[in-house]
């Protein structure tokens, strides 16, 4: 038996990663498949007529083992991947897919469960209770229980199918930006870039053997580049490789990927008696339908297109008069944002940089967390890690008791994935009067340290790393007795409320002045930066909003429609992206075969959700403003309301427990700049 079937020995039960071999998982997820099988066979064919606890309850906890292997399993596909765990993810994937429709397309099971659920009003059931209950039965509904034998065999085709597909889909972005590296060797290609960015670029050419400088698509190596580099034709050159990420006549190229996943998808959908795929994900969002979705965007588009148009002219006036620039164009617009803000505010991030050195705004975030929620984190090196970079910590609440475990990854390398994300390697949950707590990472992308200095963020990467531990601390502070409703598991237009709120803390001058100190010097942040900070918090804000209402549209246009008839997908997604474009057309670009978030990650018609979480985060921090940022009272509520129930009740309900009354769309516009 693998030891990924066993009880882990290991402090605080932790995953026991370098014990841990990549042939032990597929006979690790053999047996655990077995095990869930028999679970679900005990429950379907228990002899006492179905009751809560044996039913709904029984389920709840089964195939914890199994979900134990999939979090460390896929956690590791997408932190430290290599060729062979692309392998057995690709032989898993559909295997996890089949057994979740047997469970989910079990006739028996099905009507124990609805047995249970017909008797809800008679039963009496604790608020959690119902909602596992009503979850547990919409549940088997939503996955085709209903479905006719021949429709169950479809959906089974068509999931499986797409378990595939959509780990082809991040493999191939993957592979695109490993595959591409922009190789200078006249140093005179350098000018305008930072020396942290120089020096990291050359340490990267002399790991790979060679002279010169790398740059590559990773965001920290990315970034800095097409936001200094003063070279026009190297920014151009970074930025379309860039945007043809899965775009290109290779073995990489995800097109096709694409026709058929929402293709796919619509199929289920309309399988299950929806009339979209979008129909089918918003009946369980805050926003409900695809029409209270298009309504939101278009109203903030409203809102936001007339200043977005009057920052690209200022932007493109600003180019020409300094650089005689005629058209504006993608690979200018980070470099001469970056110069209008220096030349508006007289802030640069490379100014900034020096305040914000990595393991001061790590612990400026733990203060900040301590402050409102008596946490306590300590970096312990006994628990066992899946590489180098990764940091452990554990998490203790006010009377010394265990609240979590915090994994930390935050530097680039080669088999892990871009971008930022957390996740948890073990669910809170409580059982048998224990109250399991979670096992919490949360990975990054961050600037590397070089052999003169240490990382050194950018002020994006600082709301960065605050996003993803307000994610973390959702998971951490969980306190619900089931693990299928305890943490993030909640709907999708909220999961994003408890990580954009912790970014406004980022902008406070207390709780800078808690981290914000030079790497050298040790001087607190001068209060003129701080200033300078908050003053350009909304530059370029309706710009920046177009964007992302943009990426929102294009989702809602994949996935809001019979997509049978989209042949192209470059022609597709101009047309979708035609009210939010700023910037000139690029043919040999596009967004959607890198657009990770809605064919690979779980955001398919839910990429609106960030900016309607922004709606709630704006409207809730602007509470803690009235009271005061560290306002113990405020945090203790949000943490009682939100942070700790999970998915237990109706987001709704649990906000207005916390605010008061509904979320109102002004605090966003306000934050923004865009209320006139």
């Amino acid at each position: 038996m693998s030891i990924l079937n066993q009880k882990f020995e290991t402090a605080h039960g932790t995953a026991p990663f370098s014990q841990i071999k990549a042939s032990d998982f597929l006979p690790a997820f053999d047996i655990a498949i077995e095990k869930t099988k028999k679970e679900i066979h005990a429950i379907r064919t228990d002899s006492v007529p179905p009751t809560f606890e044996n039913t709904v309850e029984a389920m709840a906890y089964s195939g914890m083992e199994l979900d134990r292997i999939s979090n460390i399993f896929f956690n590791l596909h997408a932190a430290e991947t290599n060729d062979e765990l692309e392998k057995i993810a690709q032989e898993v994937a559909p295997r996890l897919s089949e057994l979740a429709n047997d469970i989910n397309l079990d006739t028996a099971l099905f009507g124990r469960v609805k047995t249970v659920f017909e008797q809800r009003e008679s039963l009496v059931l604790t608020t959690e209770q119902r909602t596992l209950l009503e979850k547990s039965y919409r549940n088997f509904v939503r996955n085709g229980a209903l479905l006719r034998e021949t429709e169950k065999e479809t959906l089974r085709k068509i999931d499986a199918e797409l378990a595939v597909l959509k780990l082809q889909f991040g493999e191939n972005v993957l592979a695109e930006t490993n595959a591409y590296e922009l190789h200078i060797t006249d140093e005179k290609d350098l000018a305008g870039l930072p020396a942290g960015a120089v020096e990291a670029a050359r340490s990267l050419a002399a790991s790979s053997g060679k002279s010169g400088w790398i740059f590559t698509l990773d965001y920290p190596s990315y970034i800095p580049f097409v936001t200094y580099a003063d070279s026009r034709r190297l920014r151009r050159e970074i930025t379309l490789a860039a945007g043809r990420k899965a775009f290109q006549d290779n073995g990489y190229n995800n097109e096709k990927n694409i026709l058929r996943i929402v293709q796919l998808r619509f199929q289920r959908a309309r399988l299950l008696g929806y009339e979209s795929h979008a129909h089918f994900i918003l009946e369980e969002r805050m926003a409900q339908s695809p029409a209270k979705v298009t309504a939101f965007l278009a109203d903030l588009l409203q809102k936001a297109k007339p200043a977005a148009e009057r920052e690209f002219e200022e932007l493109a006036n600003f180019a020409k008069r300094l650089h005689h620039i005629d058209r504006l164009e993608k690979w200018d617009g980070p470099y001469y944002s970056e110069k209008l803000k220096q030349e508006k505010f007289d802030i640069d991030d490379e100014v900034l940089k020096p305040y914000f050195e990595l393991n001061r705004v790590l612990n400026g975030a733990f203060q900040i967390a301590k402050k409102l929620y008596d946490l306590h984190f300590t970096e312990v090196y006994h628990i066992d890690k899946y590489h180098g970079d990764v940091r452990t910590f554990e998490v203790h609440g006010a009377a010394g008791d265990l609240v979590a475990i915090f994994y930390a990854d935050f530097f680039p390398r080669k088999g892990k994935r871009n971008g930022a994300w957390m996740t948890s390697f073990k669910p809170q949950y409580r059982k048998d009067g224990i109250n399991e707590r979670p096992h919490v990472s949360i990975v990054c992308n961050f600037t590397s340290p070089t052999a003169t200095k240490p990382s050194l963020l950018s002020f994006n990467e600082v709301t960065t790393l605050f996003h993803e531990f307000g994610h973390a601390l959702h998971g951490m502070l969980a306190n619900t007795v089931y693990p299928t409703l305890s943490g993030t598991s909640v709907f999708w237009d909220f999961v994003e409320l408890p990580s954009q709120i912790m970014e406004n803390w980022c902008y406070e001058k207390e709780a800078l002045g808690l981290f914000a100190r030079h790497y050298e010097t040790d001087e607190v942040i001068p209060m003129d930066l701080i200033d300078k900070i908050k003053a350009s918090a909304s530059f370029l804000e309706g710009m920046a909003t177009c964007r992302q209402l943009g990426f929102g549209m294009l989702d809602m246009g994949w996935h809001g429609q019979d997509p049978s008839d989209i042949s192209s997908v470059k022609l597709f997604e101009t047309s979708c992206l035609a009210a939010t474009q700023l910037y000139p057309d690029v043919a040999e670009n596009a967004v959607s075969p890198s657009f990770s978030h809605i064919f690979n990650g779980g955001y398919s018609s839910g990429y609106y959700s960030y900016k309607w979480a922004e709606v709630l985060d704006a409207d809730a921090f602007a509470f803690f403003q009235e009271k005061g940022i560290f306002d113990r009272e405020v945090a203790s509520s949000f943490m009682a309301n939100i942070l700790s129930k999970g998915g237990t009740e109706h987001p709704m309900t649990l906000y207005k427990r916390f605010r008061g009354q509904e979320p109102q769309v002004d605090s966003l516009l306000k934050r923004a700049g865009l209320l006139k």
